[in-house]
């Protein structure tokens, strides 16, 4: 049986997924990964550029009502694991590289799902006041409510 050509493929295989997953592993260990499996909000200040916003978050209204999850990421299942997972990639690199903002700001497509958070639990109040269903131009709640849930 010859394994010349194959056994130098099959060790660059293995080697990569082992070294992937000795690296995610310990990423996952040291970021203390499994917090953000659940929906305590103490696992988004795990990292210090969040402890602000959840201080902030202590101090509002919202805390009796909403968790991160609850305003950061969609109502559905598929939506919050994709949103969760994308985020905690994005998060994971950028704080082990140390290549990130300070203070923290909210990308363009986590702004539009707290976006859609505020309209589905404040759906009754936005749908009387309104008017993008007629013509008009689709108001974002942070636009005026800009510290709602953090109070910054």
């Amino acid at each position: 049986m010859n394994l010349g050509p194959l056994f130098p493929a099959s060790l660059a295989l293995g080697l990569s997924i082992g070294m992937l997953a000795g690296v995610g592993g310990f990423t996952f260990l040291y970021a203390r990964g499994a917090a953000y499996l659940r929906n305590d909000p103490k696992a988004c200040a795990n990292c210090h550029v969040m402890q602000t916003q959840l201080d902030g978050w202590t101090k509002s209204s919202h805390r009796s009502v909403a968790t991160c999850n609850d305003c950061h990421a969609p109502h559905n299942l598929a939506g919050k694991l994709a949103i969760k997972m994308e985020n905690g990639f994005r998060h994971s690199l950028a704080f082990t590289s140390g290549n990130f903002h300070e203070p923290i700001q909210i990308t363009k497509r986590d702004r539009q799902v707290t976006e859609a958070a505020c309209r589905h639990c404040h759906r009754e109040l936005v749908e009387a006041m309104d008017h993008s269903g007629k013509g008009g131009v689709e108001i974002s709640c942070t636009r005026c409510h800009r510290s709602v849930g953090h109070l910054e």
